[in-house]
C-alpha cells in the first residue's frame, strides 16, 4: 500500500471492521445531524440580516403565519432562495469533495484542485459571452460538459497504467491553470458590461440566486443525491481495492464511471448557479471525517459539514457587507479554505516523508 493511501487514513482491514459498525455508525448519524442543524440554523440568522433587517421571531411570522406583504417579499422571495443555496450547494460540494477524495485515495483530491470546476467554469464563460444565454438549463448543460470533458482530459494525461491519485492531482492542477487563461482571454475580448458580469459571478455569489434558477436546480440536486446513496457502497468496495471490489460485486470500471459523472454533476449544478465556489469540497470530507472518526470520508458527513461550511460562509458575507461592502461568499471560501489547503499541504508532505510525529 503505497503512502498516500496511510495518509488517508485507508487501511483495507479498518474499513472492513468497521465499515459496519455500530458505535462508528451511531456517531456519524449523530455528527451529521447536529451539522445538518448548524448548517439550518445559520441559514435562518442569515435570513434575519440584510438591507431590511428582520429578527427571527419576524422570520418566522413571515413564513408561516399566511400575511403576504413587504415581508413576505424580502423573506419568501429575496432572502430564502439565497440562503436554500447555501444550503443545498454546500452539501453538494461536500459531496463531490468525498467522492473525488474517495476515488484517488488522497485528501487533495477535490474537483477544485483537480480542475473539474474550471472545466465547468469555462464552458459556462463561453455560454455567457460567446452563445449570449442565460439560460439556466444551458448553463448547466455546459457546465455538465465542461466538466466532464476536462475529467476525461485529466484522465487519459494521468494514466499510466492505471491511475495514481496524485498523478491525477497534478495533471488537473495544470489543466485547470490552462483553463484560467482561456477564461482570462475571453473576458478580455468581451463587453465591458458582460466582462464585468463575469468576474462578479466569477467569484462565486450566491446573492443573486433566485427561485428561477434554484427550482430545477433543487430537482437536479435531488436526482445526484440519489444517485450519490445508489453508489455509496461501491464506492466503500472500491476503497479496498479493484479486487476486493470484484470479489464483493461490484464492476469497477462502471462504478467508477457514475461516481466520476455524479461527482462532476455536483460542481456543474453549483458553477451553473452561482459561479465556482471554491475550497468547500476540499476541506468537508476532510473535516468531517476527524469529527466522525471514520476510516474514509463519508458521503452523509461531507454533505452535511459541506452545507454547515457555506451556510456560515453566506452568513459571514452578510456581516461583512453591514459592516463593510458586500463580498461574494466565494471569496470567503477561497480565504478560509487557503489556510486550510496550506495546512494539509504541509502535514501531507510530513506524512510522505515520516516527519509527522
Amino acid at each position: 500500500m503505497n503512502k498516500s493511501s496511510i495518509a488517508f487514513g485507508y487501511r483495507s482491514r479498518t474499513v472492513r471492521n468497521r465499515l459496519f459498525s455500530g458505535r462508528a455508525s451511531v456517531r456519524l448519524l449523530t455528527v451529521s445531524a447536529v451539522l445538518f442543524l448548524v448548517a439550518v440554523g445559520l441559514a435562518a440568522v442569515a435570513l434575519t440580516h440584510g438591507d431590511y433587517p428582520l429578527t427571527l421571531q419576524q422570520v418566522f411570522a413571515t413564513l408561516f403565519g399566511g400575511e403576504r406583504g413587504f415581508e413576505w417579499t424580502i423573506v419568501a422571495g429575496w432572502r430564502l432562495p439565497i440562503a436554500i443555496a447555501a444550503v443545498v450547494f454546500g452539501a453538494l460540494l461536500g459531496i463531490g469533495g468525498a467522492i473525488f477524495q474517495s476515488l484517488t485515495r488522497n485528501p487533495l483530491g477535490a474537483p477544485d484542485v483537480i480542475g473539474f470546476d474550471a472545466g465547468a467554469y469555462t464552458a459556462v464563460v463561453v455560454t455567457i459571452l460567446v452563445i449570449d444565454t442565460r439560460s439556466y438549463w444551458y448553463m448547466a448543460s455546459a457546465a455538465l460538459i465542461g466538466g466532464m470533458g476536462t475529467a476525461f482530459v485529466v484522465y487519459v494525461l494521468s494514466y499510466r497504467r492505471g491511475i495514481q491519485g496524485f498523478r491525477m492531482i497534478i495533471v488537473g492542477i495544470g489543466v485547470a491553470a490552462m483553463l484560467a487563461s482561456v477564461n482570462t482571454y475571453l473576458v478580455s475580448r468581451a463587453e465591458l458590461d458582460d466582462a464585468l458580469s463575469v468576474g462578479y459571478w466569477g467569484a462565486g455569489s450566491i446573492a443573486r440566486v433566485t427561485w428561477a434558477p434554484m427550482i430545477p436546480a433543487l430537482v437536479i440536486a435531488a436526482a445526484i443525491v440519489v444517485s450519490a446513496v445508489l453508489l455509496a457502497p461501491a464506492m466503500r468496495r472500491l476503497e479496498l481495492g479493484d479486487d476486493a471490489a470484484v470479489t464483493l460485486g461490484t464492476r469497477p470500471g462502471a462504478a467508477r464511471l457514475g461516481l466520476i459523472v455524479t461527482g462532476v454533476a455536483t460542481v456543474a449544478v453549483v458553477t451553473a448557479a452561482a459561479g465556482p465556489i471554491s475550497f468547500i469540497a476540499l476541506a468537508a470530507p476532510q473535516v468531517a471525517r476527524r469529527l466522525t472518526r471514520s476510516p474514509g470520508v463519508s458521503l452523509l458527513a461531507s454533505a452535511a459539514m459541506g452545507a454547515a461550511l457555506l451556510s456560515g460562509a453566506h452568513l459571514l458575507s452578510l456581516l461583512i457587507a453591514q459592516a463593510y461592502r458586500p463580498v461574494p461568499v466565494g471569496l470567503i471560501t477561497v480565504c478560509l479554505g487557503g489556510g486550510y489547503l496550506i495546512w494539509l499541504l504541509i502535514r501531507e508532505t510530513q506524512q510522505r516523508y515520516g516527519l509527522a510525529r
